[in-house]
């Protein structure tokens, strides 16, 4: 068999494989013989079909076709193996079946042409002394407060109070019910009630991010046993779009009143709320854990900074074999992210869907594929590699962690091999960059108008009162909840 190569673009190598006269023949005889062993024709046994009758019953096409499917899976498979080419993915016919049926005699010699992807060079135009600003991310000694406070506020007591008005800061128990504020121009002026706007005995805290704007501040000033109309509005955007931005009315009645006493912050508070047996220990251990926080999220944001510097320095032709096993394995991750959020993946995960998200995630797989070649590029250049002892170690820590779980083993291996190589290459470039630090958020500054979207995480089912009871951060843009 004679063998041509051709390098084409997109990683791809071209072969035009020259079947000889031999093996033409050879195959389709034995296609031949292979259909009289199966055939059934009316008034002979199977295998004893006179060939001519059995090529006129099957047609010369057919027989043709099956023969030719034969010769060119074997073609291309012998000719990968002659030339030694790394292929990956599946092989593609690069001339038209129809053509080659009509071109094919047995006992002449056949010629076809294929292509194989295979792995892409990688050329790095530079790789060291890489100039790059990263944000440093400095420990905030306000942050031990806040956890702190937080673990105050988690074993606060509700005292009762009489004899005052509400005020922020308080536990109101209130009964309320919400109705919509017509729209102008709407066709009915009569209001109506806001879905899963009401309740009874609901515990609030008076702060304004507990509920929508206008919600908290009527109830305050407002004394135990008072009925108050309060007028609110939805934000914009909002988790229901049906009720972003419409004005509401509730109707409450506050029922009581209470203020929260908070226990003081000493040893027996550190040892009911922590293993450490004084105050200044569990202090120490919070401190020294965003502390370590605050140096691995600068070591993320300086391996990030000299990755994509790294990735302007990089020339590859992507295979198509490659992106799409990229592709797949980002839907297979985002799958399995729903998945463990309680979302029905089958339905969710349409044909049209998956389709259309498939093509949007192509640029960004793309990018993912050549920052890990990049990588790997620069690890073979300087021959870094992990030792094996460093390997087992990991995976034997990780194992125990997931003692009684099911886990693959070998893909384990695999994940931690790749991770710690990574890990090792940047280090490397790292010690060969030159990275300036700088104030963190100076060189991402978050827009003070951002949104938060919040339709793809909130249920139907979820009504606003619950919906607003969550953490500020989950529910409102930053400039609604400090309003």
């Amino acid at each position: 068999m004679k063998v041509t190569q051709e390098k084409l673009p997109a990683s791809q190598v071209g072969l035009e494989i020259e079947i000889t006269p031999e093996m033409t023949t050879k195959t389709y005889n034995q296609v031949i013989e292979n259909f009289n062993r199966a055939a059934n024709i009316p008034g002979f046994r199977k295998g004893k079909v006179p060939r001519q009758i059995l090529v006129q019953r099957l047609g010369i096409a057919r027989i043709k076709a099956a023969a030719l499917e034969e010769l060119i899976q074997d073609g291309i498979q012998q000719a990968v193996k002659q030339t030694e080419i790394k292929a990956i993915g599946q092989p593609q016919l690069r001339t038209s079946f129809e053509e080659l049926i009509g071109n094919y005699e047995p006992g002449k010699s056949l010629t076809f042409s294929a292509a194989v992807d295979v792995p892409p060079e990688v050329q790095l135009k530079q790789y060291t002394d890489l100039h790059v600003q990263a944000e440093e991310v400095k420990f905030d000694a306000e942050q031990v407060t806040k956890v702190l406070e937080e673990n105050r506020q988690e074993r606060a007591t509700l005292i009762p109070v009489s004899g005052r008005p509400a005020q922020i800061g308080d536990v109101a128990v209130v009964d309320f019910k919400g109705t919509l504020v017509p729209v102008e121009g709407a066709e009915t002026t009569e209001k109506e009630p806001i879905p899963g706007g009401e309740a009874e005995d609901f515990e609030v805290e008076l702060q304004e991010d507990r509920f929508i704007p206008g919600f908290i501040a009527g109830i305050v000033g407002m004394n135990a046993g008072e009925t108050k109309e309060i007028s609110a509005q939805f934000p914009d955007p909002y988790a229901n779009s049906e009720l972003a931005g419409r004005g509401a009315e509730f109707t409450v009645t506050l029922k009581d009143i209470k203020e929260k006493e908070l226990p003081e912050l000493n040893d027996d508070f550190a040892q009911e709320v922590s293993e450490f047996e004084t105050l200044a220990e569990f202090q120490d251990s919070i401190e020294k854990r965003f502390q370590k926080e605050a140096t691995e999220k600068t070591k993320v944001n300086k391996h990030q900074a000299i990755s994509d510097a790294l990735l302007k320095q990089v020339e590859v032709e992507l295979p198509e074999t490659l992106i799409l096993q990229e592709v797949d394995a980002m839907l297979t991750q985002t799958a399995v992210q729903l998945s463990r959020q309680g979302m029905d993946v089958r339905k969710l995960f349409t044909q049209d869907i998956i389709a259309s998200w498939r093509d949007r995630s192509r640029p960004e797989a793309s990018e993912r594929i050549t920052r890990s070649l990049a990588l790997l590029e620069v690890g073979k250049r300087e021959s870094i590699e992990v030792p094996p002892a460093e390997i087992e170690a990991r995976v034997q820590e990780l194992m125990e962690q997931y003692t009684g779980q099911e886990i693959d083993t070998d893909r384990l291996l695999s994940v931690v091999q790749e991770e710690l190589l990574t890990e090792k290459i940047m280090d490397w470039l790292e010690a060969h960059s030159k990275v300036e630090l700088v104030p963190e958020g100076s060189l991402n500054p978050a827009p003070e108008d951002a949104v938060i979207n919040l339709e793809e995480d909130a249920t139907p089912e979820e009504s606003p009162a619950e919906i607003e009871g969550a953490t500020p951060e989950e529910q409102q843009p930053e400039s609604e909840t400090s309003a």
